[in-house]
């Protein structure tokens, strides 16, 4: 037998799947396949080249324990109201340790949508269930969305109808409280010509190391216009794992912002396949790190027909020994003419100790097309900062404005007020000491 990389955890997850009678028999081919792809490939290993700067699969072996924890434990209002974001009016549906929690959520009932659960999916939302629990059929590519396949058992299941316009956004709420590993999956399927904006927030309320896995499936329909806020502020000693996996249909309009402050090591993937005509994505993140916090953004938008358009636009800011990761891919397929993609991400590193990696890529089959990706890595302008200085302005305060203009395109890309202020806030207690 050879010898695969995460043989440990891969033991682990494969008794656990044997004793795991819960699942819907609709669903449970793809578990089986995943499950066997973790079998004969294994986890990422140091040498593998999507994840050569984030070795997740050491540090889940090191910290991380995959047998089951059935420990109870207890979450009070005050906790989930605590890691709200202030003034954000929403409709919330709480998981508390991967498990949908009805005491912390909202019963949503408003016309054009409906809102079930992983783990009790609703009559009429069974099929949304089955038809985009691997939308993209990443299972047979990333083995952490493997993982998540065999074994997540909860998580949102959105509906939205045709026509339907959801005037508040749908406030995801992932709280974990045991050192162990959770496994969460929501499906999100937009009607045609549907407006919805959903937003995801994770935190951690133990200090003990934790392994969150966290895969969002969003189908995209005709003429539908729909943003997706993910918002990753976790503890220091959190290891997380993202993948944001979306197929949108000709004339669609989808927005992601994706927010990344702390924790141990985060690994967000990204991954949006435009499959029609006249398509629009916009890919907005901001990843504002110190102490020794790794975060590891990994998108991929693929244009696979004509007349279609990408912005992808990435800024970090690297404080005291943490680092930061980008890799960008576009593709554009041979029948994918006349199509518009841009990239670019840029970096400000704060001291000699923080560290970024960046890897732009572009792949270009058809010949009619506008594209462009670019980097930047360097440290604030001295002379902007003496120029501030010189007028009396403290050199912390000096630096905050200076990293906030760096940062507010991004910002400003977030809509909402009360996020915006939320992100700010952050900026400012940390810089301004």
């Amino acid at each position: 037998m050879k010898k695969i990389a995460g043989q440990s955890i891969i033991d682990k997850i494969s008794e656990r799947f044997e004793a795991d009678q819960k699942s819907s028999s609709a669903i449970q081919p793809f578990r089986v396949k995943a499950l066997d792809h973790l079998k004969n490939v294994g986890l990422p290993h140091a040498k593998h080249e999507e994840y050569k700067f984030t070795n997740l699969t050491k540090a889940l072996e090191k910290h991380i324990n995959f047998e089951l924890n059935t420990e109870v434990t207890q979450v009070s209002q005050a906790d989930v109201d605590g890691l709200k974001i202030k003034d954000l009016d929403a409709f919330q549906l709480t998981f508390i340790n991967g498990e949908f929690s009805k005491e912390f959520s909202e019963d949503i009932d408003i016309e054009g949508m409906s809102v079930s659960t992983f783990a009790n999916p609703s009559a009429n939302i069974q099929e949304v269930l089955e038809s985009n629990y691997d939308r993209l059929k990443l299972s047979e590519e990333d083995s952490f969305v493997a993982m998540n396949s065999v074994l997540a058992t909860d998580g949102a299941i959105i509906k939205v109808n045709n026509n339907a316009v959801i005037d508040k956004p749908i406030f995801l709420q992932f709280i974990n409280t045991k050192s162990t590993d959770i496994q969460t999956k929501s499906i999100i399927q937009i009607g045609e010509n549907a407006q919805v904006t959903v937003l995801e927030k994770v935190d951690t309320l133990q200090a003990e190391p934790s392994f969150s896995n966290h895969v969002v499936e969003i189908d995209v329909a005709r003429g539908a216009n729909s943003k997706y806020y993910k918002i990753e502020n976790d503890k220091p000693t959190s290891y997380h794992y993202s993948a944001i996996n979306v197929a949108q249909a000709k004339d669609s309009k989808f927005t992601t912002n994706t927010i990344a402050l702390n924790g141990a090591m985060v690994r967000n993937n990204l991954n949006i396949r435009l499959e029609g005509e006249g398509c629009e994505a916009y890919m907005n993140g901001l990843y504002l790190l110190a102490g020794k916090t790794h975060v590891d953004n990994h998108t991929s938008v693929d244009h696979t027909k004509p007349n279609a358009y990408s912005n992808e636009l990435y800024k970090g800011i690297m404080d005291e020994k943490s680092r930061g990761v980008f890799n960008g891919k576009i593709f554009v397929r041979q029948d994918a003419q006349k199509t518009n993609a841009f990239q670019s991400n840029k970096n400000i590193l704060m001291t000699n100790d923080a560290t970024v990696n960046t890897k732009p890529q572009l792949e270009i089959w058809a010949d009619d097309v506008q594209c462009s990706h670019g980097c930047t890595t360097g440290q604030l302008d001295n002379d902007a900062l003496f120029y501030l200085m010189a007028r009396g302005i403290k050199r912390d305060s000096a630096m905050a404005m200076l990293l906030h203009a760096f940062a507010r395109d991004v910002i400003d890309n977030l809509e909402l007020e009360p996020l915006q202020a939320y992100v700010e806030e952050i900026i400012s207690s940390r810089l301004e000491k």
